[in-house]
């Protein structure tokens, strides 16, 4: 049978492309343009004298170091991520103890606690600790409001592993520890992959935490290292839509490096 081209779905795809490609040309255009070429032309004009002023002028403001700060920040946070929700997903699943389960209701517990909520005792708390003012004191409560999603995207994926696995490698003398190294970890580089990227842009575009827990420049990430743009006399927008684009350089990276490992774990498990 001859299908019936579906004007409606491309129509709406257009418009869809239209809304999302509309923001990037003004994004990537602005970069190539001066200040007095982005104000007279208007952010949809093309630009007359092409430069690459705004990306070194966005290093001289001290991008650099924000840049560092914030991918320190990432790396760490998502490490702490792969270090603690692996072997707690697989308790979660594998485990049936009151103590396990208990656990899991904490965790979703934490998924209806918002950030600003605890905002105020979060400071006290990292103040009384020697934290503040510290990446470390940014770190670990970034970790900690990602721990409960990333639980339960993981534990999901597990769960999607056949019983007939575990009982074939336990009638080979497999031990848990074999079990979770050697079948689980494999068949859950979909749900690893999720939780990576999750846990990635949650560090990278955090913005509350840095903004309460700093102050110094040093401590600065890139979220609060672009106010730098805002001055007496106005925004630099061509040098903050350069550093705007300079900072989604490394979530497009990590996410062309997971995609694969992404669309199986939204296929399924073995990409079924």
């Amino acid at each position: 049978m001859r299908r019936r081209p579906n004007y409606l779905a491309g129509a709406g795809s257009l418009i869809w492309l239209f809304l999302i490609g509309l923001p990037l040309y003004v994004m990537v255009t602005a970069t190539l343009k001066t200040q007095s070429d982005f104000v007279q032309g208007g952010p949809l004009g093309l630009p007359t004298d092409i430069t690459f002023d705004n990306f070194t002028g966005a290093f001289d403001t001290g991008f650099g170091r924000y840049f560092l700060n914030t991918l320190l920040v990432t790396v760490c946070v998502v490490g702490i991520v792969l270090l603690l929700v692996p072997p707690l997903s697989y308790s979660i699943v594998r485990s049936r103890g009151r103590v396990t389960t208990g656990v899991f209701r904490l965790f979703l517990l934490g998924l209806a606690i918002p950030l600003q909520a605890v905002i105020i005792p979060m400071f006290y708390l990292i103040s009384e600790a020697g934290l503040y003012d510290n990446l470390i004191g940014v770190i670990l409560p970034t970790a900690a409001f990602a721990l409960p999603v990333s639980t339960l995207i993981l534990s999901g994926t597990m769960r999607d592993i056949s019983r007939e696995l575990f009982e074939a490698m336990a009638m080979d003398g497999a031990t848990p520890r074999r079990m979770f190294f050697q079948l689980v970890l494999p068949l859950s580089r979909g749900g690893l992959a999720t939780i990576v990227v999750f846990s990635a842009l949650q560090a990278w575009n955090g913005f509350l935490f840095p903004l309460v827990l700093t102050q110094s420049e040093e401590s600065k990430v890139i979220t609060l290292g672009l106010y730098n743009f805002q001055t007496e006399r106005g925004i630099d927008a061509p040098g903050l839509l350069a550093a705007v684009l300079l900072s989604m350089i490394p979530v497009l990276l990590v996410y062309l490096f997971a995609r694969r490992a992404l669309v199986r774990g939204l296929m399924g498990v073995g990409g079924k």
